[in-house]
């Protein structure tokens, strides 16, 4: 029960209940309208440093992003660029050439280096590019009667790193990489009538070689293509 004073306004015992008893209508609003307005800059404050930490997230994964995106640029080998050779070795150590004849012809052929360096051979050329299986042999003459490189490695004697030095060293295009099993040495260079066989991928005459006989016009057809033809096995 709650008594009433001598001038007849609402009395409590409680002192915390006589408190709001002596508010007014007016005092009260205002004071839960600072309530309210405290509540809302709390919720505000929160909402911010949400914002501001998936901002920090979120840039943080950009420069992440940007910065695998630049090391894979940087990182990845770029393609030789070179100008078309004039298909004179004859500076090169160890280069041999040789006659050869450029018949279309059905079925396999029998060459007389191994790889080929030239000779009859397939009617549809083998594209440029690197393959990790071996590559028909008369097709890959065609290519190099269109003014390719072919360069062939043991996979027995070249390990990964080998392999990654040699694709260091093709030009952007006009050019095929390849393993080769029954090899006499770990990698042969070979070009339309000529062919340098080296012992280790970070020979310098491999760069050198490319460079002499890259699209020049000592083959049949030195400005055909070399696409738009055999995708063999093994094409990366």
């Amino acid at each position: 029960m709650t008594p009433n004073d001598p001038a007849g306004k609402r009395t409590s015992g409680n002192p915390a209940t006589q408190a709001q008893l002596n508010l007014s209508v007016k005092q009260q609003r205002e004071q839960q309208k600072q309530q309210k307005l405290a509540e809302y800059q709390r919720q505000l404050a929160k909402r911010r440093r949400t914002k501001a930490t998936w901002w920090i997230v979120g840039a943080t994964a950009a420069i992440v992003v940007i910065g695998l995106v630049a090391a894979s640029y940087f990182l990845t080998p770029r393609p030789v660029s070179i100008a078309r050779g004039d298909g004179d070795g004859a500076g090169i150590s160890g280069v041999q050439t040789f006659e050869h004849t450029a018949n279309h012809v059905e079925g396999v052929v029998d060459y007389e280096q191994t790889p080929p360096a030239g000779g009859d051979h397939n009617a549809v050329w083998l594209n440029c590019g690197v393959y990790d299986q071996p590559v028909p042999n008369e097709n890959a003459v065609h290519a190099l009667e269109h003014g390719a490189i072919w360069i062939t490695y043991d996979p027995s004697k070249v390990d990964e790193a080998g392999v990654a030095a040699l694709k260091a060293e093709l030009p952007r295009d006009y050019t095929v990489l390849s393993p080769y099993e029954g090899m006499d040495t770990p990698i042969t260079v070979s070009a339309w009538n000529a062919q340098l066989k080296v012992d280790a991928p970070d020979d310098e005459r491999i760069g050198e070689f490319i460079k002499a006989y890259w699209r020049n016009t000592n083959g049949p057809e030195p400005l055909a293509a070399c696409t738009g033809a055999l995708d063999a096995p093994g094409k990366q």
